[in-house]
């Protein structure tokens, strides 16, 4: 039988995408997933769906803040209390890198959202400003020269075209917002989730037995 497989879609400006990233690479019943992490632009979804961005919609705005430190608490997942300033932040520079990154050095994917999530969510250091964004891409690929590489590629047409890909496989997957999981399960069954509070249906999809824990028991 073949191991389950789970797709993330993810942007770094998704607080509740980190989530569902640090859960799959932290958390042990995933640990015998075959996982594949896709970065796409949130902004190009929601525009492609017709949805308003929910920070735009009245008292949601609080309601999102106020979620993510609930989830964060339930689920023991480092974060700020405090979102970035001057949120929502256009992430599509740090997109592009993970885009030039997925094409160039696929193996450094994780590593590279995780660097940007941390940067971005937990301690958050403006890595959207150029220095930032080489400081981050190198300690990722472990070379300045390389960095910088990654870097211009990441503003060539091969690296917009692939986020531009991304993002479009994501719409036709039906995904609407993040974070979005596609999950096979080893009979071949495949079935999309939406939302770090649908873990529960997706671990049972894939015949994984939930954690115990108050955060898993607040799952659906």
């Amino acid at each position: 039988m073949s191991k389950p497989k789970i797709t993330l879609y993810i942007d770094i400006v998704s607080p509740f995408a980190y989530f569902g990233f640090y859960a799959l690479q932290n958390f042990p019943v995933f640990q015998q997933c075959e996982i594949t992490y896709i970065p796409i632009f949130l902004g190009g979804l929601m525009k492609a769906c017709g949805n308003t961005p929910p920070i735009q919609v009245k008292n949601k705005d609080k309601w999102i803040n106020l979620e993510r430190k609930r989830w964060a608490t339930l689920l023991s997942i480092p974060v700020s209390d405090n979102a970035p300033p001057n949120f929502p932040i256009n992430t599509l520079p740090i997109q592009r890198v993970l885009a030039s990154l997925s094409l160039s050095h696929p193996h450094y994917l994780p590593k590279a959202i995780s660097l940007f999530y941390q940067n971005f969510w937990v301690q958050y250091s403006e890595p959207t400003k150029p220095e930032n964004l080489l400081a981050i891409v190198k300690e990722v690929v472990g070379d300045e020269e390389e960095a910088r590489r990654v870097l211009e590629r990441s503003t060539g047409e091969q690296a917009k075209k692939a986020l531009v890909g991304y993002t479009d496989t994501a719409f036709a997957e039906g995904a609407f917002g993040l974070p979005w999981f596609v999950a096979t399960n080893s009979r071949g069954e495949t079935e999309s989730y939406w939302g770090i509070d649908h873990m529960g249906q997706l671990c049972d999809h894939l015949g994984l037995e939930r954690p115990d824990g108050r955060g898993w028991r607040a799952l659906l």
